[in-house]
């Protein structure tokens, strides 16, 4: 039993999950952990030593050392940053080795007052007791759209067509994986986003989660 509010949130990548949570902690005044942000390091982390972010034991050996600094990557928001994140996050020995200091973060977070995590299982693995899950979601081509303009708006040139493929790519990935597929939980809240902009998916989120609270 936690002594403080856990908040988790999952869903597809470009979804707008990453934002509101950051939203929802700043709001509420809980402590943000991006979960995915820690693969992201695990996977960069094998790419800088020259290796393939699907290979076991390499992936494995880069969760196990991990540290905070490795989480101010410059290069971690970057799309091949994404791409071996989804790769080692299906490797049963990076999950274990990540699986404890998400779950501490989550029952002790600093400020004391709750946490709110966001990744890809955080409902239905990492903290499947949390009071409060939110699965944000939205179609792919919506996605795609956000994720091309976030990509034009940094200079990298790209097509819709093509971020639309990776995107159904990395989804088909993430949710056929073995361990710890994307899906949401069973008591999770469905947020489609579809059709909505950043404030409005807010607004339901934050409604949502004072009802809860």
């Amino acid at each position: 039993m936690t002594t403080t509010t856990i908040i988790a949130i999952d869903g597809p990548a470009a979804a707008g999950k990453g934002s509101l949570a950051k939203r929802l902690a700043a709001e509420l005044g809980f402590d943000y952990l991006d979960t995915g942000l820690i693969y992201r390091a695990v996977g960069m982390k094998v790419l800088d030593a020259g290796f393939d972010p699907a290979d076991p034991a390499r992936a494995g050996e880069a969760a196990r050392d991990l540290e905070p600094a490795d989480l101010q990557g410059p290069d971690l928001r970057t799309d091949e940053a994404a791409q071996a994140a989804s790769k080692v996050a299906s490797i049963p020995a990076v999950r274990d080795a990540l699986l404890d200091f998400q779950r501490r973060f989550a029952a002790t977070p600093p400020n004391g007052k709750g946490a709110v995590l966001d990744g890809r299982d955080i409902g239905t693995v990492v903290c499947p007791d949390a009071p409060i899950k939110l699965y944000v979601t939205a179609s792919a081509e919506t996605r795609a759209e956000r994720r091309l303009k976030e990509l034009q708006a940094k200079g990298i040139a790209t097509t819709f067509d093509l971020v639309l493929a990776e995107m159904k790519e990395r989804d088909e990935r993430d949710s056929s994986r073995a361990v710890a597929p994307l899906k949401p939980a069973d008591d999770a809240h469905l947020l489609d986003s579809s059709t909505l902009n950043a404030d409005q998916a807010f607004d339901v989120a934050i409604a949502f989660v004072r009802a809860k609270l």
